[in-house]
């Protein structure tokens, strides 16, 4: 018996330092997304959509306790009922300013958060973020689900202990610029194949300051193979997964079954 979740990929260009901009840019897509012609059971959104990377005005830009943002997250998921990967925000909180996922069920709950674990270092993060101390797990519509931000995808170790744990689909926001391309699709594909599940991504598009995003969001399923792929534009990418072939593969190559983790 199939089990099918349609999604919506919401691929935006980020201002950087201009929140209210970043706002109202999100609001008129999660409207073109929710109007498309099939209604998606999902929406993802891409990393820091709130701040960019701003960071050296950081601590006055991020959402305390992201409560401003769970406000009208949470009547609009509730309203349209639908499940909601919000990207991820610059969240502040006593000891510091985190880069946070909250996810929301087609109630408007928050569900789940997450805190990027790795902070990346070409991009000065450590300077100015902490890192989480939790994994991102979370279901929708009963699918258990993983959630990870951008530089964590390069952290196989991660993912497969999501996928152990029973994650069969990975949402991943992100901020991934020129040139690595290459890197973000290759890794992407990776991560579905060893660990047979689907990857919903989200990157950012345009440019800020010296940095040049080319989008290029993308769905893979769990034998590798690209369901749905953004150009480098603005756009809401939709689609449908089939979460029964996740079991399917599974079964197929059972290397859950056939590991050997005591021997390394």
């Amino acid at each position: 018996m199939s089990q099918t979740l349609k999604f919506a990929i919401i691929q935006m260009h980020v201002e950087v330092g201009n929140v209210e901009a970043n706002t109202l840019k999100l609001k008129n897509m999660l409207h073109q997304a929710i109007s498309a012609e099939q209604k998606p059971d999902v929406i993802l959104f891409p990393e820091m959509w709130n701040t960019g990377y701003a960071l050296t005005e950081i601590t006055t830009l991020a959402d305390p306790s992201g409560e401003s943002t769970k406000i009208w997250l949470s009547q609009f998921s509730s309203e349209h009922q639908v499940n909601i990967v919000a990207g991820s925000i610059a969240e502040s909180k006593e000891d510091g300013v985190f880069n946070t996922i909250y996810a929301f069920d087609r109630n408007g709950k928050v569900i789940s958060d997450y805190s990027k674990l790795h902070l990346f270092r070409l991009m000065d993060e450590e300077k100015y973020l902490q890192a989480g101390d939790k994994l991102g797990q979370l279901q929708i519509d009963g699918i258990d689900a993983g959630m990870m931000i951008c530089y964590d995808i390069r952290f196989p170790e991660l993912f497969r202990r999501l996928a152990l744990d029973g994650a069969k689909v990975m949402f991943v926001p992100a901020q991934w610029p020129n040139p690595r391309l290459h890197h973000w699709r290759t890794l992407l594909m990776a991560r579905a194949i060893e660990n047979q599940m689907y990857v919903i991504a989200c990157n950012r598009m345009g440019t800020s300051g010296e940095s040049t995003f080319f989008g290029h969001s993308i769905v893979i399923d769990p034998w590798g193979e690209i369901v749905a792929e953004a150009g480098d534009e603005e756009t809401v990418l939709t689609g449908e997964i089939d979460m029964s072939i996740v079991d399917k593969v599974r079964s197929t190559i059972p290397v859950f079954k056939d590991r050997r983790p005591e021997q390394y």
